[in-house]
């Protein structure tokens, strides 16, 4: 690849005539499919961009690099809404990347993104394609160059789609992973295309085999999950099961040798929302794990116990989510309980209790229930008393600004461990290439291992990137008692005027960060956030930089305890 891309460092004529140095910053982005199969790593992007600013006079001010996340959107990419925040400080004068799909693979990003950049005055440059967006033409060029590439990916789309659809009929799996079998990859009569098979995992089709004894023996889903958790078994990604895990495996038709396929339509833009009522379903080429004596039984209890239950509005219970559990900080969830009375009426009792114990069962952690009458009452009240005391305002706004540097001390701190923590991760991760590329381990096992470790590595980035904002905004706040007061009088006043259930838990939601109980069942501590949603929606100077500004609004995130 390198010697490919010098050659085209050669033709590239993107000299500054002004010779006055400019600045650059530099884009890369690989998702894992394109790290491992097509082999243009992100370091290989950055030395050979690096390169060619060197002989054109560029000074390189950062390099932004998003490693293993897909282009189909930007939300999900802390680097590039880093590489946005800096250009609304205007800290570059250029954008340079290898290619252009490494921004963003819709072209309706692209050109967002790009007129966002030209509205600061930023240019932006792809290394392998020749244009330049500084001038009419080559914006021109530009836009049919990235109009191209969105027509030439969805046509690949559809076409892989229908051969995908062509060998679910023929009863072939179409790749990923499922509980109880190992996919391996065999030869066809294509030696460039393997084909994925199913090939029995004994360890995990004795714990699929386990889910369905239970369940044909009259066992519910949130007691299997209970069971099956304390017997030790554990999902294909080692994790605990939830009642969700449980209702996919015993509705999955894999398990009993047929393939099912295109039950979701539309995926990347509906979701789950979209149930195809027809999906493929064939015989499977590979052997069933559980007889269809079984399988039949277990669709019949199905049938049986699929009444339609008592709709539960969320809306009506608005703490969920927000308040965590005091002993494994998962979110609490709406339960219910029913005690006799002395006349032998029922009296129906409402808690917010620990999520993680209502799918998982006491494996997991126990119910740790608050009465969501109690609770819904205190944190409201909490609310309206910091609304109308200005007193309390006053001394919130007083602890802020006089605790940023304290506060900023431990953010560093943490800010610290995580990117070390990030960066054994992908040594871990070399290493394990390493391993493969030695033949110590098969494919599947680098797959496997590679899964996990990238799925240590999202969690490590979530936690990162509102950290990285939280500090390169430290030195831009400015909080005083006008905006708090501004934000909270105007919270309360549309809480109160908000007639629907939903919308209030909306509100709610928005201002809320966490709340955390004791081992009493007590409220301890509610924290509000304010940020620079909160801003925008509660005061009228945020309503005025929402119509007139673009998204490049600087960082702003500040937490208050109640």
């Amino acid at each position: 690849m390198q010697s490919h891309a010098l050659n085209l460092y050669d033709q590239l004529d993107y000299s500054n005539q002004s010779g006055t140095q400019k600045r650059a910053s530099i884009y890369a982005r690989v998702s894992t499919v394109e790290q491992a199969e097509e082999g243009y790593s992100i370091d290989e992007q950055i030395n050979v961009i690096r390169q060619w600013c060197e002989r054109e006079g560029y000074v390189v001010y950062k390099e932004y690099v998003d490693r293993g996340i897909s282009g189909k959107n930007i939300k999900g990419r802390p680097a590039i809404q880093e590489l946005l925040h800096d250009a609304n400080q205007k800290c570059f004068d250029v954008v340079l990347v290898w290619k252009m799909n490494r921004l963003s693979r819709k072209s309706i990003d692209l050109l967002t993104i790009v007129e966002r950049l030209q509205n600061k005055g930023i240019g932006f440059r792809s290394y392998t394609e020749r244009y330049e967006t500084e001038t009419p033409s080559g914006r021109l060029q530009f836009q049919m160059m990235a109009a191209i590439a969105e027509f030439e990916r969805a046509n690949i789309a559809e076409n892989v789609k229908m051969g995908m659809l062509a060998r679910a009929r023929e009863g072939s799996w179409n790749g990923g992973q499922v509980l109880g079998y190992d996919v391996v990859s065999t030869p066809s009569d294509n030696r460039k295309r393997k084909i994925s098979k199913l090939v029995i995992n004994d360890k995990e089709a004795q714990t699929v085999r386990r889910i369905f004894e239970l369940y044909t023996g009259g066992h519910g889903y949130k007691a299997i999950a209970n069971k099956v958790n304390k017997e030790g078994h554990r999902s294909k990604k080692g994790n605990s099961f939830s009642i969700k895990a449980i209702s996919t495996i015993l509705t999955n038709p894999i398990y009993v040798g047929f393939i099912r396929y295109n039950v979701r339509q539309d995926w990347s833009e509906k979701r789950r929302n979209n149930i195809n009522p027809n999906p493929v379903i064939e015989k499977g080429q590979h052997d069933p794990i559980i007889s269809e004596e079984t399988w039949e039984k277990a669709q019949s209890i199905l049938k049986n116990r699929s009444k339609t239950p008592n709709r539960v509005h969320s809306g009506e219970y608005p703490l969920t989510g927000v308040m965590k559990c005091p002993v494994c900080g998962a979110g609490m969830v709406l339960g219910r309980t029913t005690n006799r009375n002395k006349d032998g009426g029922k009296l129906v009792l409402e808690y917010y209790v620990c999520g993680a114990w209502k799918n998982k069962g006491t494996a997991a952690c126990r119910s740790n229930g608050i009465r969501t009458e109690y609770a819904d009452k205190y944190v409201l009240n909490k609310i309206g008393g910091l609304a109308t005391s200005d007193q309390l305002i006053k001394d919130v706004v007083a602890r802020i600004n006089g605790g940023l540097k304290e506060k900023t001390s431990p953010l560093q701190k943490e800010y610290g461990v995580l990117k070390k923590s990030l960066g054994d991760i992908q040594s871990k991760k070399d290493k394990v290439l390493g391993l493969y590329e030695d033949g110590v381990i098969e494919k599947v096992d680098l797959v496997e291992r590679l899964e996990k470790l990238n799925d240590e590595k999202k969690l490590m980035q979530e936690r990162l990137s509102p950290l990285e904002l939280q500090l390169s905004g430290q030195n831009h706040i400015n909080v005083d008692y006008g905006l708090v007061k501004e934000v909270m009088s105007n919270f309360v006043a549309n809480y109160r005027n908000t007639i629907s259930t939903e919308q209030k838990k909306r509100l709610l939601h928005l201002l809320i960060r966490e709340i955390k109980i004791g081992e009493s069942r007590e409220i301890n501590s509610i924290q509000i956030q304010l940020n620079n949603e909160v801003v925008r929606l509660f005061t009228k100077q945020g309503e005025e930089k929402s119509s007139n500004e673009d998204d490049f609004s600087s960082p702003f995130s500040i937490l208050i305890d109640l």
